[in-house]
C-alpha cells in the first residue's frame, strides 16, 4: 500500500481480481465511490464462460452490474449509480470509466493491467478534488502502480484476521503457580462445581476473561495439566465449563493417546456430540489427521454414531502437475490420499509396530465404510450420518468450504484440518483461506471448537527439519 493524505472524497477503481475474489466487493466501500473501468468489464467478459470456479463468479458479478444498471437512466449512469445497502439506504456510487482515446503509458507494452494503470492516472489527473485509489490483489501490478506515483491499497475487507499470526488457537493456558486451586486464582471471579450426568462443570461469575470464546479449552499447563475444560456458555460476567475426559492413558480413542493439553483436547471435540464442527490447525506431524481417523473409526466401526466416513481434499500438488489421471473418482483421487492411507495403516498397527488385523478383512470392513470423494462433486449432495473430514482446508476458498460445510445434515459431524502456513494456491493467504475464515466466524457457535496443535509427534529428523529449515 502506497500512504497519501486521503481527501475527504474517494474514488476507488477495482480491479478484476478483487472482483473475481469477492463477488460483493462493491458494497464494501461505504459512502465512496466506486468506479470499475472498461478494461475490467472486457476482462470480466473473458473469465465468464465455463464450468470453473472462476467462470460462476465473472458470471455473478456480471448479474449484480446488470442488476444495478437495468433501473437506471443513461444520465443516472453518468452521474453515477447509487449502490443500495440492505436495510435501504444507499452507501456511495458506482461509476464505469471509459476513455475512447487513451494514451498508454509509455515504454509499457499494451496489456490490461498497463491499460488499467493508465486509465487509472488519467482519473487522478481528472479529478484533483478527490483521492483516486486502485484497488487490486496483484502484486506485481501494485509495485507498478507505485512506482508511477499512483495510489494503490490491497484488498482487504476479505480477510479474517489483519495478522495471520493473530488467529485463534482455541487455547487459553494459565500456568500453575505454587499453592494456587486452578486457573481461576489469575482472575476476578467465584467458582461453584457442580455434577451432572457424570460430567463435572465449573461455572463461574464475575468478570471473565475477553479473549474467552465458546468452545475454547483453558488449562494451567501445556503438557501434563492437572485442570482441562472446554468453555461451554459464555457472557461478559458468567461462564460453565465441563472439564475435559483425559485421553492420555487407558481411555484412549482406537489405541491412540494424547501427550499434551492441546492433543487431549483435540480428541475430547472428535468425540463430543454436542460439538458439529471441529477445525484442527498445526504444522506437519502434529498428529491432526492421525487422531482424526482414530476418532472417526472409533464412532463409526465401534460406537456405530456415524454410518460412514468421508474423506476429502483440494487436488492441488505443491509442485508440477503430473496430467490427466486414469480410472474411477476414487483412482483419481488416490494419488492425493497419501496421508489418509500412510495413517490409517499406522492405526492398524499394534504396539510392536506388527498389523493386528487380518489385512484382506480389514480393506474390505474399512472399504465398505470409507468414501473418499473430490470436493467438485460434492455439490448438491446432502450428508446423513457422515463423518466428513476436510483435509487441506488452507487450500479452499470461504465460498468453497462453504459448499461443502452446507453439506450437512442429519446426524453429520465435519472436521477442517490444515495449516495456514502451507497454502499451495498463489489466490489465498493465511488471512484469506477458507479454513480462517471459518475458524474466525464459528468461533462465537456453541457446537464449534478449534485447537492449534503444536508439538511434532514424528522422528528427530522431522523436529530437525521444522526447526532449521
Amino acid at each position: 500500500m502506497v500512504r497519501l493524505d486521503k481527501k475527504a472524497k474517494r474514488l476507488y477503481v477495482l480491479d478484476t481480481n478483487v472482483l473475481l475474489h469477492d463477488p460483493a466487493a462493491l458494497y464494501q466501500f461505504e459512502e465512496h465511490e466506486v468506479v470499475i473501468p472498461m478494461t475490467v468489464l472486457e476482462e470480466l467478459d473473458k473469465h465468464k464462460n465455463g464450468l470453473r470456479e472462476i467462470a460462476r463468479t465473472a458470471r455473478q458479478v456480471s448479474r449484480t452490474l446488470s442488476d444495478l444498471t437495468n433501473q437506471v437512466t443513461f444520465d443516472e449512469i453518468q452521474q453515477g449509480i447509487p449502490i443500495p445497502r440492505a436495510g435501504g439506504n444507499t452507501l456511495g456510487k458506482l461509476r464505469f470509466l471509459c476513455y475512447p482515446e487513451l494514451k498508454p503509458l509509455e515504454h509499457l507494452e499494451e496489456s490490461p493491467d498497463n491499460v488499467l494503470l493508465a486509465e487509472t492516472c488519467r482519473l487522478r489527473d481528472e479529478r484533483p478534488d478527490a483521492s483516486v485509489i486502485l484497488v487490486t490483489k496483484d502484486i506485481n501490478l501494485r509495485v507498478k502502480a507505485a512506482a508511477l506515483h499512483v495510489p494503490v491499497e490491497d484488498y482487504l475487507t476479505d480477510r479474517a484476521f489483519s495478522d495471520s499470526d493473530v488467529m485463534l488457537e482455541g487455547v487459553r493456558i494459565y500456568p500453575d503457580t505454587e499453592g494456587s486451586s486452578g486457573p481461576w486464582d489469575q482472575m476476578e471471579v467465584e467458582v461453584e462445581v457442580e455434577r451432572v450426568d457424570h460430567h463435572t462443570f465449573y461455572r463461574l461469575e464475575g468478570r471473565i476473561p475477553g479473549d474467552w470464546h465458546l468452545g475454547m479449552l483453558v488449562s494451567d499447563s501445556e503438557n501434563g495439566a492437572s485442570f482441562e475444560a472446554i468453555v461451554r456458555e459464555l457472557t461478559p460476567t458468567q461462564a460453565r465449563l465441563q472439564l475435559l475426559t483425559n485421553y492420555r492413558h487407558k481411555d484412549g480413542v482406537w489405541g491412540v493417546h494424547a501427550h499434551d493439553s492441546r492433543q487431549n483436547f483435540a480428541l475430547n471435540l472428535l468425540m463430543d456430540d454436542e460439538i458439529d464442527l471441529v477445525t484442527i490447525a498445526g504444522s506437519a506431524g502434529t498428529g491432526k489427521t492421525f487422531m482424526t481417523l482414530a476418532a472417526a473409526f472409533q464412532q463409526t466401526l465401534d460406537t456405530k454414531r456415524f454410518e460412514r466416513i468421508v474423506f476429502t481434499r483440494a487436488p492441488i500438488s505443491m509442485s508440477e502437475d503430473i496430467g490427466f489421471l486414469p480410472g474411477t473418482e476414487e483412482e483419481k483421487m488416490s494419488p492425493w490420499m497419501g496421508a489418509f492411507h500412510d495413517n490409517m495403516d499406522n492405526l492398524l498397527r499394534d504396539e510392536n509396530g506388527e498389523t493386528s488385523w487380518d489385512s484382506g478383512a480389514t480393506r474390505q470392513l474399512l472399504g465398505s465404510r470409507v468414501q473418499i470423494r473430490a470436493p467438485g462433486f460434492m455439490r448438491g449432495r446432502t450428508l446423513n450420518d457422515t463423518f466428513l473430514i476436510i483435509d487441506e482446508a488452507q487450500n479452499f476458498t470461504p465460498k468453497q468450504l462453504k459448499t461443502l460445510l452446507t453439506r450437512a445434515g442429519r446426524n453429520t459431524k465435519i472436521v477442517c484440518l490444515g495449516n495456514v502456513g502451507q497454502i499451495d494456491t498463489p489466490y489465498l493467504t493465511a488471512n484469506t483461506c477458507g479454513m480462517a475464515a471459518v475458524v474466525q466466524r464459528f468461533s462465537q457457535w456453541p457446537h464449534a471448537g478449534h485447537v492449534t496443535l503444536r508439538s511434532v509427534e514424528r522422528s528427530r529428523l522431522a523436529l530437525a527439519g521444522e526447526e532449521l529449515l
